[in-house]
């Protein structure tokens, strides 16, 4: 008779706890549970989606399931991600999250979750100094190296300053130990991390050749750091992830500078010795400025961000990246040095140039009614690297339809990419790529 009785109390008992953690008591629409009466210690929980779907032209000899394929139409999940964390004492702070990537009609069927970050931090000196260590996205070099993907303002992130993704990293995440603050207007982090073997590796790592790549040895420390200047208002450091755009709610114009570097972690073949192996280290170097601003009175924004990024891997170092990829395969002997699907060379040994703009019209523009704000933006890159004889020029234009801020967004966008030949390392070709993608976040 007790066993009747109690356990219901204890599932109502536990579905008041859950509304009080998804429920009604979230401030400001956030999924959160305070742990004391003030708020000061706390759980929240965050959830976003980005749904894709495309047209492709494929680069030249593209196969999928082993049957050529000049263009793909295809459907995807490009991020899905849960964030679980909160400050639990005065002075600890734990985050994690896990998801998944990538997800199409030509992948792994049930795919698993997996974590992306996993970390515990300790304040050292309130708002000075944070230190941490765990599975995480802090990192150095520049401010989308680590980005909020939720507020991305174009389609997607800059992928080239995230230099080792999957190579030797989970998706940017290295197990790391770091330390975070602020002094005065200087928003600092600085990482030490101890990179993934590269044999486990899901991008593509070269047998050992004549040009440089990634070492199949033991990996040494790497470390970064990444320094941020604000001269207007400030941003937050709870966690790695920088903001894409604020949509006119802050006024931030930053300045930044940083570094990425790790002993001997390429190698490759002596060009006239083939027998002696030539390691480099890897030293990745870059500047950027950030400016985020309303306009008037009306809800109007405007966003700029640009960067110059040295990247040094050594000789002939070029790695091509398709973001969730629709081909598999290519024809045997096609002169294409892109790769399958929608790939185009982001990294390599060179120097990479990249501005956005983007202009966040004024409130109930959109059919004239109160259903959000348009932001039109622009993107444009160049590439160039020293494996290349001609530079990589990559274009998007594209259009968000905010309806609720980042929680509620459908984006449209044109990019435009070159396609190399193998045969002379020059362009043979352009190829376009048209994505619409539906953001959920919460």
């Amino acid at each position: 008779m007790k066993t009747v009785i109690i356990k219901p109390l204890l599932g109502i008992a536990l579905l008041l706890n859950l509304s009080n953690l998804f429920g009604g008591e979230i401030p400001d629409k956030d999924l959160r549970f305070n742990l004391n009466e003030d708020g000061s210690h706390y759980i929240k929980a965050n959830f976003t989606a980005q749904i894709w779907a495309r047209y492709n032209e494929n680069n030249p000899g593209t196969t999928v399931n082993g049957f050529a394929q000049n263009q793909t139409f295809d459907i995807g999940l490009r991020r899905v991600r849960t964030q679980l964390y909160g400050k639990i004492t005065d002075k600890v702070f734990f985050y994690t999250q896990f998801g998944i990537n990538n997800f199409t009609y030509n992948s792994a069927r049930k795919t698993p979750l997996f974590f992306h970050d996993v970390l515990a931090e300790y304040q050292v000196v309130k708002r000075h100094l944070d230190m941490g260590m765990g599975l995480t996205g802090w990192t150095g070099l520049s401010r989308f190296s680590s980005p909020s993907i939720a507020t991305i303002m174009t389609l997607d992130a800059p992928l080239f300053q995230q230099t080792t993704n999957d190579t030797n990293d989970q998706f940017l995440r290295k197990l790391s130990i770091y330390a975070k603050g602020k002094i005065g207007k200087l928003d600092y982090r600085v990482i030490l991390s101890d990179p993934f073997i590269v044999d486990g590796s899901i991008s593509t790592v070269k047998p050992l050749n004549t040009n440089s790549d990634f070492s199949y040895k033991t990996p040494k420390l790497q470390s970064s750091a990444y320094l941020m200047y604000q001269f207007l208002d400030e941003e937050s450091n709870l966690t790695p992830y920088t903001t894409g755009t604020y949509l006119g709610k802050k006024k931030v114009f930053n300045l930044g500078a940083g570094v990425q570097y790790q002993p001997q972690a390429m190698w490759r073949l002596n060009n006239t010795n083939a027998k002696a192996t030539i390691y480099n280290d890897m030293l990745n170097m870059a500047i950027d400025a950030f400016y985020d601003h309303p306009i008037g009175n009306k809800g109007a924004a405007i966003n700029v961000y640009a960067t110059f990024t040295r990247l040094g891997f050594g000789p002939g170092y070029l790695r091509n990246i398709g973001a969730m990829n629709p081909g598999s395969g290519l024809i045997s002997g096609t002169d294409n040095l892109n790769g399958t699907g929608n790939a185009v060379p982001t990294i390599g040994t060179g120097n990479v140039i990249q501005a956005q703009i983007g202009y966040l019209l004024p409130k109930n523009n959109v059919l004239g009614l109160n259903n959000g704000q348009l932001m039109p933006y622009i993107l444009f890159s160049h590439s160039d690297f020293d494996r290349l004889n001609e530079a990589a020029n990559t274009y998007n234009i594209g259009l968000n339809w905010f309806m609720e801020g980042h929680r509620s967004k459908i984006s449209l966008d044109y990019q435009n990419r070159p396609v190399y030949r193998i045969s002379d390392q020059k362009i043979d070709s352009r190829q376009g790529m048209l994505t619409l993608q539906f953001q959920i976040a919460i």
